[in-house]
């Protein structure tokens, strides 16, 4: 029986949300968009929101870069649908590493992982 350790784990995730990521495409319609990039390692993202009296109703991006970048991404927008801006405000690093199943990466992997948060935060400042 063989189980897997948490770094296996976060592997697999990883990889997962990189080859298959989830809530990926320009939306038709949406309230607010953003455009950020990593120059440091070549990351960008598009972010597409749909926000209804305060709360996200529906989520997209647009990605290419690392394979942490991209499944922080997929696994980020795959949790935004339902919440509030104030929730998403409130959103840490640690809940971020949560989702990618890892405790601590090195300061320039945290920076691809954070990249999408960022764009979401972004988004919210400026509307379309």
């Amino acid at each position: 029986n063989h189980f897997m350790d948490e770094q296996d784990l976060y592997k697999e995730i990883i990889l997962d949300h990189y080859h298959h990521p989830r809530k990926s495409g320009k939306m038709a319609i949406y309230t607010h968009l953003s455009h950020i990039d990593n120059p440091f390692c070549g990351d960008t993202i598009d972010v597409y929101l749909k926000v209804i009296d305060g709360t996200v109703t529906d989520a997209s991006f647009e990605g290419s870069g690392c394979a942490i970048s991209v499944a922080s991404a997929s696994l980020l927008f795959d949790s935004l649908t339902g919440k509030t801006i104030a929730q998403i405000q409130r959103i840490t690093t640690e809940n971020i590493l949560a989702l990618l199943h890892t405790r601590q990466l090195t300061p320039a992997r945290l920076k691809c992982a954070l990249l999408p948060l960022e764009a979401v935060h972004r988004a919210l400042n400026e509307k379309k």
